[in-house]
C-alpha cells in the first residue's frame, strides 16, 4: 500500500475578499475530489485573500498509481486560468516508511 500526497501553493487573481477566494478554491477542490477520488481540501493560507494551499491525499496498491493520480490533479489545478501555480510539492510513502 502507497499513500501519496500533493500540496499546491496558488495564487488567486483577481480576489479582493475571503469570500471572493471561496468562490475560486471551493469548486477547484471539489472538481479534484469528484474527479479523482481523493481526498482534497483547502489546508493552509486561510487568512490570505489572494493565497491558497490545497491539500490532496490518495491511497493506491502500487507507486507509480499514487504519482499518476497526483499528476493528474495538479495537471487539472493548472488548467484553471484564474490562478497561477507559485509551486507544488508530491511526497509517497511507502509500507516501510
Amino acid at each position: 500500500m502507497f499513500v501519496g500526497s500533493l500540496s499546491v501553493d496558488l495564487l488567486l487573481g483577481d480576489v479582493h475578499s475571503l469570500k471572493g477566494k471561496r468562490a475560486v478554491v471551493r469548486p477547484i477542490v471539489a472538481e479534484i475530489a469528484r474527479k479523482f477520488a481523493v481526498s482534497a481540501a483547502e489546508v493552509g493560507h486561510h487568512d490570505l485573500h489572494r493565497r491558497a494551499l490545497i491539500g490532496v491525499a490518495v491511497v493506491a496498491a502500487n507507486a507509480a498509481h499514487c504519482r499518476e493520480v497526483l499528476d493528474a490533479c495538479e495537471r487539472l489545478v493548472a488548467n484553471h486560468p484564474e490562478i497561477e501555480i507559485l509551486s507544488t510539492r508530491q511526497k509517497l510513502y511507502g509500507e516501510d516508511d
